[in-house]
């Protein structure tokens, strides 16, 4: 699928401003746009950045919404969601494009909101929305960080007296240094990284996989769906909602903004880098997850790979894979804190100052630390938090990626009636719109059965 052209009627006259795009002037930009959303990047660049808010650990999930949707759904959804959201993806590309032509240069998401559809949605739902799901999958990333950790302790010390919070906290101070990296600029070289971590971890995912579904160790194979019509039919919702938070991105005006001028097509290019990923990842680490261990496949498939304590592939295996997560978690955690940097610099920052001077440092310092010591704080009483960021994903990453890209296209551009354009937009809207609700009913019916369970600080 290629990107979209505009409608003649909705470009006319407006091709002309494409030649003169240029960023806003520093004087325009506040703290936030001018030290943590600077633009310097290339499509390369973008790429990384696209890469690694996507191609998460949150992958490794991907088996588990195979069981209660079968072979044959659980790859159609796959197919459907990589479709759905490149598409949608350049269409934000193409309406940031068009705005920055006329001389309206959106550099976030509630910028689009405030300018396409009113300030009310901007300010009281697209941004509380796009902050909800950002700082969520910090919370995730570190208490999945902690929770990879204690993996790896409890191969070397099965008895050892260390409790997952203490190995969230240790996570949490990885990144708590990170966080301090000025700009989303700055992470490029760290994202590049990160993608070569996602294609090793999802290897080595694939790989296990494969070894312990072809030996005798695995489980006996099952791919019948469990559970009674009400929970089967509430499973496919809460599965939907699982692989929609897996291609969840939430930043993408961030990450166009990071580009240099001008930027047109950069970000399809990066994109194409970003769902090159996708497409290897994703689909292996499902279909071979799914295909060894059946109905039995765990929320984050690593854990398949032990069986009640005992390793079903060598150690040095697991620590390697988890070790790759780790590192992967923290690049990943990092990404989803610039929007909260950007909130905190343009609140406490000084354009007037340099972005190095001591009027900037120490507020950045003491605000991003405070930021991440809150996330660390929540992941380590919340271990359960995996179904509080099913719902997030329900409010939040099916409205932003996969919803309103679609309406900001057709307000934007305004196609014809006539044209494919404007019905296949309006169609992605309302079945998303409708499968986000149910998704969320579904995520609250499931944090209703697991809440007898939950435990502040429990050691899960």
């Amino acid at each position: 699928m290629g990107t979209l052209q505009p409608s003649s009627t909705a470009a006319n006259g407006r091709g002309e401003a494409e030649a003169s795009e240029e960023p806003i002037t520093q004087k325009e930009l506040d703290a936030g746009a001018l030290f943590v959303l600077k633009s310097k990047g290339s499509w390369v660049h973008c790429g990384y950045h696209l890469t690694t808010s996507i191609v998460a650990p949150a992958l490794l999930s991907l088996p588990y919404a195979f069981t209660a949707l079968g072979w044959a759904a659980g790859i159609m959804s796959l197919v459907v969601g990589a479709l759905v959201t490149f598409y949608s993806y350049n269409l934000i590309s193409m309406v940031l494009e068009h705005h920055a032509q006329m001389g309206r240069r959106h550099i976030r998401f509630r910028d689009m909101a405030h300018d396409i559809l009113g300030p009310k949605w901007g300010m009281y739902y697209v941004g509380p929305i796009q902050f909800m799901v950002c700082y969520g999958a910090v919370v995730a990333c570190t208490l999945l960080g902690g929770q990879c950790l204690k993996t790896i302790y409890l191969l070397s010390n099965p008895n050892g007296p260390m409790k997952l919070y203490e190995f969230v906290i240790i996570f949490g101070c990885l990144m708590l240094i990170l966080a301090q990296i000025p700009s989303f600029h700055s992470l490029r070289h760290i994202n590049l990284i990160s993608l070569v971590l996602s294609l090793a971890y999802s290897a080595c995912a694939t790989a296990g996989s494969i070894y312990i579904g072809s030996s005798s160790k695995g489980p006996k194979k099952d791919y019948s769906i469990n559970g009674n019509t009400e929970s089967r039919i509430f499973g496919v919702f809460n599965a939907i909602a699982i692989i929609a938070t897996t291609f969840g991105n939430g930043i993408i005006p961030e990450i166009q903004a990071t580009l240099a001028p001008p930027v047109k097509g950069k970000m399809f290019k990066g994109l194409c880098v970003c769902y090159a990923v996708v497409t290897v990842t994703f689909f292996s680490v499902a279909i071979s997850g799914y295909w060894a261990f059946g109905n039995q496949a765990e929320g984050l498939i690593l854990s398949n790979f032990m069986d009640n304590g005992e390793p079903l592939v060598p150690k040095w295996f697991i620590f390697m894979t988890n070790m790759f997560t780790i590192l992967q978690l923290s690049a990943v955690g990092v990404v989803y804190c610039q929007p909260t940097n950007e909130v905190l610099e343009r609140t406490f920052g000084d354009p007037t100052s340099g972005e190095f001077s001591a009027r900037n440092v120490i507020p950045r310092l003491i605000a991003r630390s405070l930021s991440v010591i809150a996330a660390i704080t929540i992941a380590a009483m919340l271990p359960f938090f995996g179904d509080i960021n099913s719902l997030i994903g329900a409010f939040g990453f099916i409205p932003l990626d996969f919803v309103l890209p679609a309406i900001f296209f057709n307000l934007t551009f305004k196609p014809s009636r006539r044209r494919l354009t404007f019905w296949l937009n309006g169609t992605i809207a309302t079945v998303f719109s409708v499968l986000g609700v149910v998704a969320a009913v579904a995520a609250v019916r499931q944090i209703s059965l697991d809440a007898k369970n939950y435990r502040l600080f429990a050691n899960v």
